[in-house]
């Protein structure tokens, strides 16, 4: 093995083990066990949407304390959720700009697939753009609100689905615009991206909240929205990205229940993604 060989192979293991100490397990409601990623030393934890199901949550650090979590902010259009747990001076991630990917370019991700902790996964930047960050990279159950780091193991996503063949994980960009946005409209319901087919990508419902447009408009667990107005859904962001144009306005949803797929029309509701403080 040459030195430069054993060098790149220390870097790895450094940066690896950077990243499993600002990662944490997430468990929430009766799902299996997901990840999260340490934003501010304060305690305030980013997840998928999907993994964060109920407002109380319990996380476990890299050091195996754990602690009972507040889900402080939610948005499961753009599959974000955020976290509180009473600590301080935790060992917080470094947070890059996904906006300078470039396609080629090494990546790391780090999760807790079946229950293994800080599982570690390498890979390439397959695409980008401003939402969400696609990379050719291993994921698996459990790898779901984990962190996706550049070769400098600064997080540049949030890991949430394969498409594919190809992992797909929320831009850290985006993340930020989570922490900060005030109101987006929102349906009511908790989204988990499944492939239904090549190109096509389902929104399964988790929950429906009471009260929400969604029930109103007659939508259930299990449900799996398909696409908006005509358009079959290709990305996980596709709904996101249409409600954020069209607020205030009834949309024609296309939705799978079973065997049989129906359209319902939903008028969406402007709503906080901050729950509590």
């Amino acid at each position: 093995m040459t030195s430069t060989t054993t060098n790149i192979a220390d870097e790895l293991a450094v940066l690896a083990a950077k990243l499993r100490h600002s990662t944490v397990k997430v468990k929430s409601g009766s799902l299996g066990v997901g990840s999260g990623v340490i934003w501010q030393s304060d305690g305030l934890i980013i997840t998928n949407a999907h993994v964060a199901t109920s407002k109380q949550a319990t996380v476990e650090l890299s050091d195996g304390r754990v602690f009972a979590a507040v889900r402080t902010h939610f948005d499961p259009q753009q599959d974000l959720a955020a976290l509180k747990i009473a600590a301080t001076d935790l060992n917080t991630a470094t947070i890059g700009d996904a906006d300078t990917l470039r396609v080629g370019e090494l990546v790391v991700a780090v999760g807790n697939p079946f229950a293994d902790s800080g599982a570690v996964t390498t890979g390439i930047i397959y695409a980008n753009n401003p939402r969400v960050v696609m990379a050719d990279i291993k994921l698996y159950p459990g790898n779901s609100g984990g962190p996706l780091a550049d070769c400098l193991g600064r997080v540049v996503g949030i890991n949430t689905m394969i498409t594919n063949g190809l992992a797909v994980a929320i831009s850290s960009n985006t993340v930020d615009k989570f922490l900060s946005a005030k109101s987006r409209p929102q349906l009511g319901v908790t989204l988990q991206p499944v492939l239904l087919g090549r190109r096509i990508v389902g929104l399964l419902i988790l929950s429906v909240l009471s009260g929400s447009a969604a029930e109103t408009a007659g939508l259930q667990i299990g449900d799996v929205l398909v696409g908006v107005s005509g358009r079959l859904f290709t990305k996980p962001d596709d709904l996101a990205k249409y409600l954020h144009s069209n607020v205030n306005k009834s949309i024609s949803l296309q939705v799978l229940r079973g065997k049989q797929q129906f359209v319902v029309d939903v008028l969406q509701r402007g709503k906080t993604a901050v729950e509590a403080r």
